[in-house]
């Protein structure tokens, strides 16, 4: 026997107490909540728009998150962050959200599925996006797509809902209650800061018609390039509005041929404009009018047509939008005609149909581009495949490039490019174009893939030097005469529009167990070394038993 009685052993454990500590580690181990490696998760995120126009805030105003994570069902204070999928998210959820939770992480789904959502799921989101957008939000909103990890931890939380829908005895859902992973969800991006540098830019360029430049009537065809969406990161506005950019850029590849042969140069001008901040009051254009109507180079506004290009890539019939109804005779009367002809030359026939809303000076934002105009005396219309100015089409996650239709937007090329022709032709049957020199489906396809490939919201697009400026600056370079980059800047002392970061940050997400979890716990660790120590204090007595109760048995074998 190593030691000869139990005091011996006593006294030996006690030199040696740190020792004891280590019993308690491989319990620790087997009973920790979570694997250290899968513990704290990191997925890219997306904050909801912020912007102040005219000085009024629109969007979210907050960025900071630590928060616990909550489902649809089971949050119930400021002290939750709500997860939920967008599709589960309604209208009245979102506004009980807005004012009492303190925080929201709407799951979008991936993004190649995007484009296979059922029509009624597309209503739903550009329903949801509106209402976000119809009030500033108070508390952070953050946007993240759909992964396998993300789906874990929505079923997580799901479990440890107090009204999940879970089968099997009290004692079961108690256990799954105990044992579910609870999750805190935390974003340090900083309190949002206010962009110091604003440069919307417009580019415009001109082909001189045969005559006196100054005496000669002019058609401004112009359309924005920028993108909207409630999430600025995901804002890449294929039909509103690269479809309105790709058109313009082809109308001006089709019109230089026109007007570099000394046959089919045309008594007109044609100015082409590409307009920054559309999305934000049209702030591009409103620049533009002060340099060109109100500067010395002035517009003669008793010869001057505008035409703008929004959104124009639909299937159904365009829509010519105007403040006021054209004269009989005028230019609108005639390019309206114009354009009815030319679409009745179409394979595929559409129409073109009037669409006439007065300016309502009482609105924040105007309706459509061609009010701008409009509010300077100059005749102008917009040229669109949405009927109304208020379907959140025109500013939606949804309006991807996989959502639209080339072969639509070559269509409504060729009528707009014929009807232009024989506006300024003054010609009321015949065909301008020929097939060898046509509208190509190919440029058109090319442009939408490399606008609609990357957010062009007008917070990220307002830097100078930006790169799709500088591609359409050279594109419009290549076909007309004159091509200018101007740049409005928001007056510093009181801006008309302001813009805050961050749009994109990394929302982190850590495992942790449920409070209940904690207690348990708490409570069979103090009654292990509750035990420990008892056994310490009588080991003796116990050494003595024992060795008592292994002699009977020894005894009674021999």
């Amino acid at each position: 026997m190593l030691f000869s009685n139990a005091d011996e052993i006593f006294d030996a454990f006690k030199m040696f107490v740190p020792y004891y500590l280590l019993i308690a580690l491989p319990l620790m181990i087997i009973i920790s909540p979570v694997n250290p490696v899968a513990g704290a998760q990191e997925f890219p995120a997306f904050r909801m728009q912020q912007y102040d126009l005219h000085g009024v805030p629109h969007g979210c105003r907050s960025s900071i998150v630590s928060l616990d994570g909550r489902g649809l069902s089971s949050w119930s204070s400021s002290r939750h962050c709500v997860l939920a999928r967008i599709e589960d998210l309604t209208e009245d959820l979102y506004r009980d959200i807005r004012t009492r939770a303190g925080a929201l992480l709407v799951i979008l789904p991936k993004q190649e599925e995007m484009a296979k959502l059922s029509d009624t799921a597309k209503q739903h989101i550009l329903s949801l996006e509106s209402a976000m957008m119809q009030q500033e939000t108070q508390i952070p909103v953050y946007f993240s797509h759909w992964t396998p990890e993300i789906q874990s931890i929505l079923e997580d939380i799901d479990e440890i809902s107090p009204t999940s829908n879970q089968k099997g005895t009290a004692a079961e859902a108690m256990i799954n209650q105990i044992s579910a992973n609870g999750y805190q969800i935390v974003v340090g991006a900083g309190h949002p800061s206010v962009r110091t540098e604003i440069s919307i830019a417009n580019i415009h360029g001109k082909l001189v018609g045969n005559g006196h430049e100054d005496k000669l009537p002019t058609v401004v065809i112009a359309a924005h390039y920028d993108s909207f969406a409630v999430i600025p990161g995901e804002a890449y506005g294929a039909n509103s509005n690269a479809a309105g950019v790709a058109m313009l850029l082809e109308l001006a590849r089709l019109m230089s041929s026109l007007y570099s042969d000394t046959r089919t140069h045309p008594r007109y001008n044609l100015v082409f404009l590409l307009t920054g901040g559309g999305k934000m009051n049209y702030q591009g254009s409103k620049k533009w009018l002060e340099d060109q109507v109100d500067g010395e180079n002035a517009l003669p506004q008793d010869s001057t047509y505008v035409l703008c290009l929004d959104s124009i890539a639909g299937s159904g019939p365009i829509y010519y939008h105007v403040s006021k109804p054209p004269k009989e005779g005028s230019v609108g009367d005639r390019l309206i005609k114009s354009l009815n002809t030319a679409a009745e030359q179409e394979e595929q026939t559409t129409s073109v149909l009037l669409n006439h809303k007065k300016i309502n000076l009482a609105e924040e934002t105007l309706a459509w581009e061609h009010e701008r105009f409009s509010m300077k005396r100059l005749p102008a219309a917009t040229l669109s495949t949405i009927k109304s100015h208020k379907d959140f089409a025109r500013g939606s996650i949804l309006d991807t490039k996989d959502q639209l239709d080339v072969s639509s937007l070559a269509r409504n090329t060729r009528v707009v490019a014929e009807a232009l022709g024989k506006h300024i032709f003054a010609l009321n049957s015949g065909k301008i174009f020929s097939d060898q020199l046509g509208v190509d489906e190919n440029s058109l396809q090319m442009w939408i893939d490399y606008l609609a490939s990357m957010t062009r919201a007008t917070h990220i697009v307002s830097h100078k030097n930006h790169q799709v400026v500088g591609a359409l600056k050279d594109t419009l370079a290549k076909y007309v005469k004159g091509v200018k980059v101007t740049y409005m800047v928001p007056d510093r002392r009181d801006p008309e529009l302001a813009f805050y970061d961050p749009v994109k940050t990394t929302v982190n997400v850590y495992s942790v167990k449920p409070a209940i979890f904690d207690l348990i716990l708490t409570f069979a660790i103090v009654a292990y070394l509750l035990i420990i120590y008892l056994v310490l204090q009588n080991f003796s007595s116990i050494y003595s038993l024992s060795a008592s109760i292994v002699g009977v048995r020894k005894n009674k074998s021999d």
